[in-house]
């Protein structure tokens, strides 16, 4: 009998899992909605009688994502307050849905990948994923990528689609 060897183990190929790249601590909501007069109008003396009020401490180590989620306009120094006194203490914040804010971390967190790593090498980036990585961030690792590597697949080592190869 001749030994069963693992090529997918001894292949060249780098992988990325996407989940990795983020913690995925816990992403809260805050709805600006809850600060509006009859659900309608932002009344300033008691939206800063709110923000000097409120224990922005329970946002530490936390990502925040900071929307409104009903038809009204607010004034955009109010997000501004918020975004103030949440900057000692969430881990990071995005105005926007939570789909929105995980597309805006992973955006800052591929942004500072050292790409000299992946230089001239066959890449795999993971496809499968138990959490929630956006198309979004797929599309900016194929961008960071593609003028570094020497070929850039998706799916797992055993079974990838091809994306880029450098001819």
């Amino acid at each position: 009998m001749s030994e069963i060897i693992n090529r997918v183990s001894n292949s060249p190929l780098v992988t990325i899992d996407m989940e990795d790249l983020f913690d995925f601590g816990e992403i809260v909501h805050f709805d600006m909605k809850d600060r509006l007069f009859q659900g309608l109008i932002l009344k300033e003396k008691d939206f800063r009688a709110f923000i000097a009020e409120h224990d922005w401490s329970a946002y530490k180590g936390k990502y925040v994502a900071v929307f409104c989620s009903v038809d009204a306009i607010l004034p955009t120094w109010a997000y501004m307050l918020v975004a103030n006194r949440l900057q000692p203490y969430a881990k990071d914040f995005h105005f926007g849905t939570g789909e929105e804010l995980i597309q805006a971390v992973y955006d800052k967190l591929i942004d500072n990948i050292d790409v000299s790593a992946y230089d001239n090498k066959m890449v795999v980036i993971k496809g499968c994923f138990n959490k929630p990585v956006p198309t979004g961030a797929y599309v900016a690792i194929t961008k960071k990528l593609t003028p570094h590597v020497k070929s850039l697949m998706f799916g797992e080592a055993c079974s990838t689609v091809p994306i880029y190869k450098r001819k």
